[in-house]
C-alpha cells in the first residue's frame, strides 16, 4: 500500500519511471507485476500471461523478476524475452496476443528505470487507459495472490521479430548500401544487427555495445549534440546514410550523405508517400508541430491527413480512430498500422533505407529527400516564464487581431498563416513555453520567430 504523492511522482502519463532504487525497489515492482494484472482482470476475465521485456540497464536484473513474480501471484504466466527493444515487445505483444510490460527509460541516464505497459496487441496503456487505476490498486492493501500462481516461461522472440520486419519492408532486391549506425549503447545494438544480417547493407558499427550507463553520450538523438560522431563517421567513411537510436530503440533519427540532419517530418511525409502507394486513400495522422510539407505530401498522393495533439497516447488513439496506416512525430516516433498501430524506430529506418536502395547507383539520400523539404524550421525554442497560461493569453490576444491569421488550441496555441505557423505549447512539468515556427523562407522564419518571442519573453 502506497500513498498518492510518492506514486504521482513516478506514474507519469504514459509509463511509470523514476530512479532505483531512491523512486521505487523490487516491493514497488512486484505490487505493480500484481496491480497490473488485476487492472487488466477489471473486466471480469484475468489474463492467461504477460509478456515481459527490458533493455540493458543494469537494474533490470532486480525488477523484472520483481515483477514476474507479482505477475505470477495474480495468476497469470510470466513470459520472459529478455533483452529486446521497446518494438522487440511490442511486436511480443501483438505476435502473441497477449498484455505486455517493457522495463525501460527510454534516454534518461543510467540511475533511472521504468517500465512501459500494454494490452494485448499492443494497445497502448497510459493514465486514461490503466496507470490511474493501477495507481488506485497501489494505494490499497495486496489482496491474496491467486488459488493456482502463474508460471514463469523464457522465450526468444528476436528471430520471429526479425523475420515479421522483413515481411513489412522488402529489401532484398536494392543496391548495396553503406549505413553508419549509432546504436548509442542501447538495444539497437542487438536489433540492428540481426534486422540488417543478410541484406545488402554494409553496417558501420558505433557504440554497439550494450551497457547501460551510457559511457559515449546520452542515448537520445533528439539532443544534437548526441548525433556528432554519427555525423563524423558519415562524413570520414562516405556512407550513404546515417542512423540513431535511442536507448530502448523505439525512435530513429537519421543523418544524409552529407551528415545533415534529416527533419523527421521529412522522414514522416517519405514513409507516408511509401505506405499510401500500398494503400490509397488510407489516413495519416502526423502531431502538430509536424512540418506542412506532412499534409502536403499525404495530399497530393492521395492520402486523408489528420492532424493529432503531441504524445504518443493521442497518435495511437488516433491511428485506431481513423484507421490509420501509419503516423509519425517530429520526436522521431513512428507508427504503423502492420505493427499494431505501434511505433518502431528500425521499420521507419528500413523504410529510409529502401527508398534510397531502390534508386539508381550513385544517387545521394539528400537528393531522394529534397521534395519533402519545403518549409525552413526553427525547431523548439524554451522560455521560462511566470505564468504560462497568462502567457497564451497574451498571444491570443495580440495574434487574434491579426487579417488572415487563424488561431487553434488543439494542443496550446497554433497560430496559422498562408506562409508561416507556430505553435506554443505549456510544458507539463516546468514553467516553460515551448516554441515551434516554421515559414516558407529563412526571412519569413526569423521575423516571425522574433515576433513571437517578444510577447512570450515580454516579462522575462
Amino acid at each position: 500500500m502506497r500513498d498518492a504523492a510518492s506514486l504521482s511522482a513516478i506514474i507519469k502519463a504514459y509509463d511509470i519511471r523514476g530512479v532505483y532504487p531512491t523512486d521505487f525497489d523490487e516491493t514497488f515492482f512486484e505490487d505493480l507485476g500484481f496491480a497490473f494484472v488485476a487492472m487488466l482482470g477489471d473486466d471480469g476475465t484475468t489474463p492467461t500471461a504477460v509478456v515481459i521485456g527490458h533493455d540493458m540497464r543494469p537494474s533490470a536484473a532486480e525488477i523484472v523478476p520483481a515483477f514476474a513474480r507479482g505477475v505470477t501471484a495474480a495468476g497469470a504466466d510470466a513470459i520472459l524475452i529478455g533483452l529486446c527493444s521497446t518494438d522487440g515487445l511490442y511486436f511480443a505483444s501483438g505476435s502473441l496476443g497477449i498484455p505486455g510490460a517493457m522495463f525501460t527509460a527510454s534516454h534518461n541516464p543510467a540511475r533511472y528505470n521504468g517500465v512501459k505497459l500494454c494490452r494485448a496487441f499492443a494497445a497502448p496503456v497510459g493514465k486514461e487507459t490503466g496507470l490511474a487505476r493501477i495507481t488506485e490498486v497501489l494505494q490499497q492493501p495486496r489482496p491474496s495472490g491467486a488459488e493456482t500462481p502463474g508460471s514463469v516461461i523464457e522465450r526468444d522472440v528476436l528471430g520471429d521479430y526479425v523475420a515479421f520486419l522483413h515481411s513489412c519492408v522488402d529489401l532484398t532486391n536494392i543496391r548495396p548500401l553503406k549505413v553508419a549506425v549509432d546504436a548509442g549503447n542501447g538495444m539497437g545494438g542487438l536489433t540492428v544487427p540481426a534486422v540488417f544480417q543478410g541484406l545488402p547493407v554494409d553496417v558501420l558499427q558505433l557504440y554497439f555495445e550494450l551497457d547501460g550507463t551510457f559511457p559515449n553520450h546520452e542515448a537520445n538523438p533528439i539532443d544534437p549534440e548526441n548525433l556528432r560522431d554519427l555525423q563524423a563517421l558519415v562524413r570520414s567513411s562516405g556512407a550513404d546514410v546515417g542512423l540513431a537510436f535511442d536507448g530502448d530503440a523505439d525512435r530513429c533519427f537519421a543523418v544524409d550523405e552529407r551528415g545533415e540532419l534529416i527533419d523527421p517530418s521529412t522522414m514522416t511525409a517519405l514513409i507516408a508517400q511509401r505506405e499510401l502507394a500500398r494503400h490509397p486513400g488510407s489516413a495519416i495522422i502526423y502531431n502538430l508541430i509536424s512540418s506542412r510539407a506532412v499534409p502536403e505530401v499525404v495530399s497530393e498522393s492521395g492520402g486523408v491527413g489528420v492532424r493529432s495533439r503531441v504524445g504518443h497516447s493521442f497518435i495511437k488513439a488516433d491511428m485506431a480512430k481513423h484507421d490509420a496506416v501509419f503516423g509519425g512525430e517530429h520526436s522521431g516516433h513512428f507508427y504503423f498500422r502492420d505493427f499494431w498501430k505501434a511505433d518502431s524506430g528500425i521499420l521507419a529506418a528500413l523504410h529510409l533505407l529502401a527508398a534510397l536502395g531502390e534508386t539508381e547507383p550513385g544517387t545521394a539520400l539528400s537528393d531522394v529527400l529534397a521534395p519533402y523539404i519545403r518549409w525552413q524550421r526553427s525547431g523548439e525554442i524554451n522560455s521560462e516564464v511566470k505564468d504560462t497560461q497568462e502567457t497564451l493569453a497574451m498571444l491570443r490576444l495580440q495574434y487574434q487581431r491579426q487579417d488572415g491569421v487563424t488561431l487553434d488550441e488543439l494542443d496550446g496555441l497554433t497560430v496559422s498563416a498562408t506562409d508561416w505557423w507556430f505553435n506554443v505549447r505549456p510544458s507539463n512539468t516546468e514553467p516553460l513555453l515551448r516554441l515551434n515556427v516554421e515559414a516558407r523562407s529563412a526571412e519569413l522564419l526569423s521575423e516571425v520567430t522574433t515576433a513571437a518571442l517578444s510577447v512570450i519573453r515580454r516579462d522575462a
